[in-house]
């Protein structure tokens, strides 16, 4: 699910630089895939000591992490975002000419000896735009990890805006399957089902520093990136990675989940995401002469006087400090990183929805644990 402020930071400074299917084969090369993932399987059989794959992330500005992982045979490298509030894979196809595709690289179903094409058609819409195109099929590999026969979307038209201007080229969810397009299976899932790794468990370390310090990894936990211990919080609904939270409050205040409610945990957004008429009653309090004309900027001078933001969640007090949710875009300037908009996931539900993304997830570790359903937090190093 991608909530992202990127757009709104660009336009507000202009220091911030924006970085830039067909039938198979017949031949013997579609063996190959299998043969890279059967010389890991045996190598990690040899490894007792190797219990999980870590993966690099790379901060962008805050916003954004991602990851390389590559598709094919020969591999075609891919930068995606590694996000746990969608479940499928996409990359940009060749056959996509909208200007968004075109300022990232794109995969060519021609150039790989494994792919298969997927006569089915998709559509997929995320809080930052829209994509649709065809399935396919192909080897993934995710650093040493290697999935073969993995179903993903191949993008052949992509709305501009933010897909247009992110610094990855796709997307690789680790939701539930039921948020899949119906029939696929998630990449996460065949990591499982193929014996790729031991324990249903990924975890997330998302540092604010930039560069490539932060890490997602795969089939355990490296308990050095996290401090004191993990607290475990069930999952209300197998779908996104969805908990239950009793409060949000600021200076003794209840600002938000007055009544209980329902908190997502997402690495694919930038924010803190709620609905709109408590982020504004929020902004209001927190940046009550906001400057122009955006209630979201402020100076940032006033970032040591703004109050702490205090979340309850299964029994513990999880703090927000103001220089985690107020992000600087410029010497003087900063920018409130609350948004509205949770009213419009399920316009027929009435109860009240928060997204937790890495405003949130930059100080806590984070650990999602598929087998058991639950969630694990701890103060992140």
């Amino acid at each position: 699910m991608k909530w992202l402020v990127l757009l709104g930071l660009v336009a507000l400074s202009e220091c911030i630089v924006i970085i830039p299917l067909t039938k198979m084969k017949i031949t013997q090369e579609p063996i190959r895939g299998k043969q890279l993932q059967e010389k890991f399987l045996d190598e990690k059989s040899h490894s007792r000591s190797r219990k999980f794959s870590s993966h690099g992330l790379r901060n962008f500005l805050n916003m954004v992490y991602f990851g390389k992982i590559s598709i094919g045979t020969p591999p075609q490298e891919f930068q995606v975002n590694f996000d746990t509030g969608s479940s499928d894979l996409w990359v940009p196809s060749v056959n996509c000419q909208s200007p968004s595709c075109s300022k990232h690289k794109r995969f060519n179903p021609q150039k790989s000896t494994t792919f298969q094409h997927l006569d089915q058609k998709i559509n997929l819409s995320y809080g930052s735009g829209r994509m649709n195109g065809v399935l396919g099929c192909d080897t993934v590999q995710i650093g040493n990890l290697v999935i073969v026969n993995q179903t993903f979307g191949l993008s052949q038209n992509q709305s501009s805006g933010v897909l247009e201007q992110v610094p990855y080229d796709g997307l690789l969810g680790l939701a539930y399957p039921s948020l899949a397009v119906r029939g696929t299976i998630p990449v996460f899932d065949n990591l499982k089902n193929q014996g790729v790794i031991s324990e249903s468990v990924f975890a997330f370390y998302l540092s604010s520093q930039p560069g490539n310090s932060s890490v997602v990894m795969f089939g355990g936990v490296d308990h050095t990136y996290h401090k004191g211990k993990i607290q475990w919080i069930p999952v209300t609904r197998t779908s996104f990675w969805q908990v239950a939270m009793s409060s949000i409050s600021i200076n003794g205040n209840v600002v938000g989940c007055s009544q209980g409610c329902q908190a997502i945990l997402d690495t694919g957004t930038s924010s803190l995401v709620g609905p709109t008429h408590l982020v504004t009653n929020i902004l209001k309090l927190i940046n009550p002469k906001p400057i122009l004309d955006d209630k979201q900027v402020l100076l940032c001078d006033a970032i040591e006087s703004l109050p702490v933001l205090l979340l309850t969640i299964n029994g513990i007090i999880y703090t927000v400090p103001p220089h985690y949710y107020v992000q600087q875009i410029s010497q003087e300037i900063c920018f409130s990183s609350f948004l509205g908009g949770t009213e419009l996931l399920n316009p027929l539900e009435t109860s009240e929805t928060w997204i937790l993304g890495d405003v949130f997830l930059r100080l806590y570790f984070s650990v999602y644990d598929r087998g058991n359903n639950r969630i694990g937090l701890a103060p992140a190093v």
